[in-house]
């Protein structure tokens, strides 16, 4: 298969990399790369009744399946054609086991992949260049805690499917695919990047990481869509970012280690270009001792994690309120040492912007959206879905507010980005841009 392709690309052997995708040919900014089916996807529960299971078309007017009552859709053919032959065995469990029913979603993914196996047995559209048999599983590489998760996951497939899938894998079996879903998986997220769904995408799982990727990936529905953001010529590898690029070396170095197993070594990673203007220390007259900064970064990302930990949880507005607290107590004292611009501060603000969104308390949401626009700019990599997202918002918040000159400043910002990170024709341009036309 080395030298197959796919629209302008093959698979070849990366240096240092095993296997990889590259250009057979030049890709201008905003062109597309390809574009990939999702071999199988599964709706998160939250957005049931906003969302199409089988397309995932955000709309009003959706009916619900008339046996589980859960699950919605556009019309027959998005509910028999399209998604009956996957959701039928939820639906008969979702039905028996009633208010009872929460398995996660990798166990609901990972259940529909086991369907999926079982009836297909050509290569797919989704895996023109690489199988879903080959995914890496690392299973050598796994520790303790994510063996136990994994074990955590087998035992609720066999719980809530073991009745509805005759003749399940084995465990060890089920040991590698969950592995190879938590190491290939993809989110689905709309255009604010708010959470729709998991998937698989076999070739788009091709593609190895660089902090400074030349594609980005979004979605079309469950279609995902490779784009170029930047320039790429014929013999030049494509590489996609795997993680959110907002943080220092350091910090994306670990997060790839502990989620994908290896040790990043690009060009970003290299030559740390940007860390010194992420990890900005406020300007004081007497500067804080590396040991006080360390100290901060420890603290920064204990609270992160707290806060990741705690959001978990099932939100009420008592909840709420301690949310924000917390986010507010973490600003003031790393509001000690480091700039508003650094990014674990950055962090905590945009968890307090989401909070005070959740309360529906706007200026606060606001303000805090101005604070992290412009630092988000020079952080992330041109063409960021983080940051065409953070336009987005504070647009629809700006007219919400009546402040129509700044929210369509700030929409018009977003569209030029996701011109080229979604495509001119993507539904999601022409809902921003119908916005903006709107307040003319």
């Amino acid at each position: 298969m080395k030298n197959e392709g796919i629209e302008g690309t093959e698979r070849f052997l990366s240096p240092d990399k095993n296997r990889g995708l590259r250009a057979v040919r030049h890709f201008a900014v905003g062109e597309l790369v390809f574009a990939c089916p999702a071999y199988s996807y599964v709706l998160t529960v939250n957005e049931r009744g906003a969302h199409c299971e089988n397309c995932f078309t955000r709309r009003e007017d959706l009916f619900k399946c008339g046996k589980c009552k859960q699950a919605y859709y556009c019309n027959v053919d998005c509910q028999v054609r399209g998604d009956w032959p996957m959701h039928k065995l939820e639906c008969v469990a979702m039905v028996a086991y009633g208010e009872n029913w929460c398995p996660s979603e990798t166990v609901r993914l990972v259940a529909r992949l086991i369907m999926k196996q079982r009836v297909t047995t050509d290569r797919t559209p989704s895996e023109r260049l690489l199988l879903l048999k080959e995914f890496e599983s690392h299973l050598d590489k796994m520790d303790s805690e994510k063996d136990e998760m994994n074990q955590t996951d087998i035992a609720a497939l066999h719980h809530f499917y073991s009745r509805h899938i005759s003749d399940l894998p084995d465990d060890q079996a089920l040991t590698e695919l969950f592995a190879q879903v938590n190491c290939n998986g993809f989110t689905i997220e709309d255009e604010e990047l708010s959470h729709l769904g998991s998937a698989v995408f076999p070739d788009v799982a091709l593609m190895n990481h660089s902090c400074s990727p030349n594609v980005i990936v979004t979605y079309k529905g469950t279609v995902a869509e490779v784009r170029a953001v930047q320039e790429i010529n014929p013999g030049d590898e494509i590489f996609n970012s795997y993680i959110d690029l907002l943080y220092p070396t350091e910090d994306r170095k670990e997060r790839l280690l502990d989620s994908y197993f290896f040790t990043c070594q690009c060009t970003e990673c290299t030559s740390k270009s940007k860390d010194k203007e992420k990890m900005e220390i406020r300007k004081l007259s007497s500067p804080p001792e590396p040991e006080e900064i360390r100290s901060m970064v420890l603290y920064a990302k204990n609270v992160i994690e707290e806060f990741r930990r705690a959001n978990l949880l099932h939100p009420n507005i008592l909840f709420i309120y301690e949310l924000l607290e917390m986010c507010e107590l973490s600003l003031e004292k790393m509001g000690a040492i480091f700039a508003d611009t650094n990014v674990y501060m950055l962090h905590m603000m945009y968890q307090a912007m989401g909070v005070c969104l959740y309360m529906q308390d706007w200026d606060g949401a606001m303000s805090y959206g101005e604070k992290i626009v412009q630092p988000y700019s020079v952080h992330y990599p041109a063409y960021s879905l983080n940051v065409a997202s953070m336009y987005l918002k504070l647009g629809r918040l700006y007219l919400g507010l009546e402040k129509k000159t700044h929210g369509i400043r700030a929409l018009k910002k977003a569209v030029a980005i996701m011109e080229v990170a979604h495509g001119k024709d993507h539904h999601y341009v022409a809902e921003v841009k119908r916005e903006i036309e709107e307040q003319k």
